[in-house]
């Protein structure tokens, strides 16, 4: 005889509960939604199988039904039955909901809260006790679904809603109010709707939960952290001198016996702090905080999992909390739970963060991570089967490898580090691929010859690949590692790099739609020619195009980030040969459609003072006394009007400008001091110079013609005004210099 299977079983049993909901017998129906209910609590394998058998529709009909007949005037036997089914249908409803978004997905779609909400929780019914069950039924429902993402958003701006939850945070059921307490943590988001509810005179009531039962005391500290989440103006009017006494009872509270209870409350103190540092500054409540969450890591359930969520929230960009937590051991304690082994994926990932937010900017902390041989847990956390912690532990990685000590020692630059993170830039996971890259870019500025690793397990292939993503996050973070990983490169490496990108995807990425891909591809190319003349070289290929993009985009741009980027791009080709010099200048001074100015002015009259720094910088190269054809770009650059508007930055604000100011005005100087202008007209025609025009030339101190000007053109009248501006400039000097006016000149004696 075959065995029959318990998947068949549960079908049988499943199809027999389904048969009975249809019945016209109003106590079968209500026997077989209460067996119905014991079926799927806490049961996500039976909860499925109800759900393909389309229980949640059924149900919601006998809810429906039940509202119709419902009266509440009535008392007697039959009325009875029709609130109980009431209350059990609503239970089941509730009950597919409880952690299960598939049941959520299956109530709503059903319409079962809109039921839930005008059957259950009517104005009426709290006034009659003898319908406190169907509201309390009614309400645990809907909070169940409400504590879902999936469920419907609350609109908080509508008023008669304001007056409903109003009455619903008022009634003396814990269930009541929780609910109203439920519906704001998951709905308010907006500051408009935080300051709604604050005017409303929500976070009075809540504040008065706190003295309340277990339910309300955690739903309340709850829904006062959401109302104060990022929101400083909410946090002044409520931590005010009226309401100090509510911040103290929050503050005793983190003591509490009960661990989800201890941790909402710190999760309150953490929002009120984060939204306005001014408050909780004592150093003993700031420590009470971090040993509450580190003691919460040990509890083993849901509390325990959460815990490292908050205590990062805690110390996140905070150097002071950072520096306490290290003090009371933070650190090994995060490792300690780390070396327990098999943690649920939520509590793996949430250490691996706080350990990341812990290492992002004390170095004692990644010394004692690298001490106790964390990078060994981590790695092994970068092949996890959870995409969330994979990613987390790049995170742990990108922030343990901000160690310069380390670096420089070519600590993370091996083949256990490097093979598991190449292999994440192939992750399915877009997360684990920009949190890989993160952490790559740390461990690629590598200050010894290491980076052959990296290149040789081929992941420069897979980073050019990446900046050809169709996702911009990605482009972004691929360019950033190859911008470190380019950053003081010996010649070969640049090479195969230069060779796997190309000058024309180099170009396109730089013209990039968004400004901050535009920003790492100029950043790239400005590492990509530091260095030796041989480097400039890369710009130049293709024709020029990547020099053209770099001028195009100066032009063109409006964020300083860019343009600082672009200008210090032309800085370093600037030190390169004549040609190059005089390439950038050409792009200096070529001016953008319908503009009265060429760019490198305006940069030099930012309000940014990095971008005035490169600015200069940039002149200063230009102009640099030790190349032959400086004088020339110095003539150039002063009929353009920069030389002006260099000298009048002499006493710029920033000390950093200053500085380079006065060195471009030494260097200006220099050329003034040993500047003969030689006018000459021609001789016979047996002279080797003959010739049917007078020419003015420019010639250096030391014989090398620097500049020929044919009278022809504009350029006579430029160098007649640059040299009066040069002798008006030098009366001021207590130095004599000599200027020759040499006439009928043989061209050979030059």
């Amino acid at each position: 005889m075959p065995t029959t299977t318990a998947s068949a079983v549960c079908t049988t049993v499943g199809n027999n509960i389904l048969l009975r909901l249809t019945s016209g017998e109003r106590d079968v129906k209500l026997k077989a939604l209460r067996e119905l209910k014991n079926q799927i609590i806490g049961n996500r394998t039976k909860k499925l199988s109800f759900l393909k058998l389309g229980a949640v529709p059924a149900v919601a009909g006998i809810l429906s039904d039940a509202v119709s007949a419902v009266d509440v005037a009535d008392n007697d036997e039959n009325d009875r039955i029709v609130k109980d089914i009431i209350v059990q249908s609503a239970a089941v409803l509730g009950s597919f909901a409880c952690g299960f978004e598939a049941g959520v997905r299956a109530v709503l779609d059903a319409g079962a809260d809109i039921l839930i909400q005008r059957g259950c929780l009517v104005e009426e019914m709290p006034l009659l006790k003898s319908y406190m069950e169907v509201v309390d039924a009614g309400a645990r429902s809907l909070k169940m679904i409400y504590q879902s993402k999936m469920a419907p958003k609350y609109d908080f701006l509508q008023e008669e809603n304001m007056e409903f939850l109003l009455s619903l945070l008022n009634n003396e059921s814990e269930n009541v109010s929780g609910l109203g307490a439920s519906i704001i943590s998951h709905s308010c988001k907006t500051s408009l709707e935080q300051k709604l509810l604050f005017d409303a005179g929500v976070l009075k009531r809540l504040t008065s939960l706190l003295g309340g039962s277990l339910i309300q005391r955690d739903a309340s500290l709850e829904s006062i952290a959401t109302i104060f989440k990022n929101n400083p103006e909410v946090v002044s009017q409520f931590v005010g001198p009226d309401t100090g006494r509510t911040l103290s009872c929050i503050i005793e509270i983190v003591k509490d016996r009960f661990a989800r209870t201890r941790l909402l409350a710190s999760l309150c103190l953490i929002v009120i702090r984060n939204a306005s540092p001014c408050y909780l500054q004592d150093v003993g409540i700031k420590t009470k905080l971090i040993n509450n969450l580190l003691e919460l890591l040990d509890d083993p359930g849901r509390v325990g999992d959460e815990a490292s969520f908050a205590f990062s929230s805690l110390i996140a960009e905070k150097e002071d909390m950072q520096k306490l937590a290290f003090e009371v051991n933070g650190v090994d304690k995060l490792y300690n739970h780390l070396q327990k082994g098999s943690l649920h994926p939520r509590r793996f990932e949430g250490i691996l963060l706080a350990l990341a937010d812990m290492c992002s900017k004390l170095e004692c902390c990644r010394s004692r991570c690298l001490s106790l041989q964390v990078l060994k847990l981590v790695v092994d956390a970068l092949a996890h089967d959870s995409s969330d912690v994979r990613s987390a532990a790049c995170m742990c990685l990108r922030s343990v490898s901000r160690s310069i000590k380390n670096l420089s020692a070519g600590s993370f630059m091996n083949e256990t580090i490097v093979i598991p993170l190449v292999r994440l830039l192939d992750d399915t996971s877009t997360a684990v691929q920009v949190a890989a890259l993160g952490a790559i870019s740390n461990i690629v500025v590598d200050f010894t010859t290491r980076r052959s690793t990296f290149i040789r397990l081929g992941g420069v292939k897979l980073l050019v690949q990446l900046s050809k993503s169709m996702d911009s996050t990605i482009r972004l973070n691929a360019l950033r590692a190859l911008r470190n990983l380019i950053f003081l490169a010996e010649d070969k490496c640049k090479e195969e790099i230069f060779m796997e990108l190309t000058a024309s995807l180099l170009a396109s990425l730089i013209c990039d739609p968004e400004p901050s891909v535009q920003e790492q591809a100029l950043a790239l190319v400005r590492n990509l020619v530091d260095g030796r003349i041989n480097s400039v070289e890369y710009i130049f290929a293709e024709d020029g195009i990547i020099l053209d993009a770099v001028g195009r985009q100066l032009r063109i741009a409006s964020k300083a980030e860019i343009e600082i980027q672009g200008m210090y791009v032309l800085g370093n080709v600037a030190t390169g040969k004549e040609s190059h010099k005089e390439a950038v200048m050409d792009q200096l001074l070529l001016r953008a459609e319908n503009k009265a100015q060429s760019c490198i002015i305006k940069f030099l009259q930012s309000n940014d003072s990095r971008l005035r720094t490169a600015a200069v910088w940039a002149v200063l190269n230009l102009t640099c006394s030790s190349s032959p054809g400086s004088s020339g770009r110095l003539v150039k650059l002063h009929d353009a009007g920069i030389v002006s508007h260099v000298k009048n930055m002499v006493n710029d604000p920033c000390l950093d400008v200053k500085l380079r100011v006065k060195t471009a005005l030494e260097q200006f100087n220099s050329f003034d001091d040993s500047l003969i202008l030689c006018i000459f007209s021609p001789a016979a025609s047996n002279n080797k110079a003959s010739t049917s025009c007078l020419q003015f030339l420019t010639v250096r101190a030391v014989g090398e013609l620097s500049h020929v000007v044919d009278p022809s053109s504009k350029e006579e009248e430029s160098i007649a005004n640059y040299f009066r501006f040069s002798m008006k400039k030098n009366k001021k000097k207590k130095s004599t210099r000599t200027v020759k006016f040499c006439f009928d000149v043989p061209a050979d004696s030059l």
